[in-house]
C-alpha cells in the first residue's frame, strides 16, 4: 500500500524533472560559464550544446523509466536539437532564441489544426480531468491557441530587447509565469462549464 501511495509522487517529481530539467541546466551553464574569461565568449554556444544534450537525456530518461516518452517532449526535443544545432553550426545564437517563439507557435497551430480536424488535442489531454460540453473544449483549446501566439510574441519582445545574458536568464519564469498565470485565469471557465458526472446507478446498488 504505502509502495502504491508513494508512486504516483515519483512519478510527478520524475515528471518534472524531465520537464525543467535542461532549461535550469541551460540557465546555470551558461551563467557560470559567463564568470570564466576562458569561456565567456562562447559561453552561449557551449551552454547550447549543454542544453541540447540534456534534452536528449530527459527524453532517454523518459523512456527508461516511465517507459514513454511524452508527444511534448519530443516536438521540444526535436526543436531544442535543431535550433541549437544550427546555434552551434552557424555560430549565431539567433537560434536558440528564437526556440520558444517557433515552439509556442508551432503548439498554437497544432491546436488550431486539432480542432479543424475534430480531434481537439486539448480535450484528449484533459478529458480524463473534466468533463466539458464539445463547445466549451472548442473555447478552451482555442484560448490556449491564444496563449501560445501570446507567448510567442512575448519571447520575440524579449529576445529584441534583452541582452543575451538577460534574455537566457529570465525567458523561461517569464514565458512560464505568464503560462501559469493563464492556466489559473481559466479556472472559473472550467469550474462553470464542468459537468459533473450523474450517470444512474445501477438498480440493484440500494438493494
Amino acid at each position: 500500500m504505502t509502495d502504491e501511495i508513494k508512486r504516483p509522487a515519483n512519478g510527478s517529481s520524475s515528471q518534472l524533472m524531465i520537464d525543467l530539467g535542461p532549461v535550469a541546466v541551460f540557465v546555470i551553464a551558461y551563467n557560470v560559464l559567463l564568470r570564466l574569461p576562458a569561456f565567456r565568449d562562447n559561453a552561449v554556444y557551449i551552454a547550447t550544446a549543454i542544453f541540447v544534450l540534456t534534452t536528449l537525456a530527459a527524453i532517454a530518461y523518459s523512456l527508461w523509466r516511465l517507459r514513454r516518452v511524452p508527444p511534448v517532449l519530443i516536438v521540444t526535443g526535436v526543436i531544442v536539437t535543431a535550433f541549437g544545432g544550427l546555434t552551434i553550426a552557424l555560430h549565431d545564437e539567433t537560434f536558440i532564441k528564437i526556440k520558444p517563439t517557433i515552439a509556442n507557435l508551432f503548439y498554437a497551430v497544432a491546436i488550431v489544426g486539432s480542432i479543424v480536424a475534430r480531434e481537439n488535442v486539448i480535450k484528449l489531454l484533459f478529458k480524463h480531468v473534466f468533463t466539458l460540453s464539445d463547445h466549451a473544449w472548442t473555447v478552451l483549446a482555442l484560448r490556449w491557441a491564444a496563449c501560445f501566439v501570446g507567448l510567442a510574441i512575448t519571447n520575440e519582445a524579449m529576445r529584441r530587447g534583452l541582452s543575451t545574458a538577460a534574455w537566457i536568464t529570465w525567458h523561461f519564469p517569464v514565458l512560464m509565469g505568464l503560462m501559469v498565470a493563464f492556466a489559473l485565469a481559466n479556472a472559473p471557465f472550467l469550474m462553470k462549464h464542468h459537468v459533473e458526472d450523474a450517470s444512474p446507478a445501477p438498480s440493484g446498488a440500494s438493494d
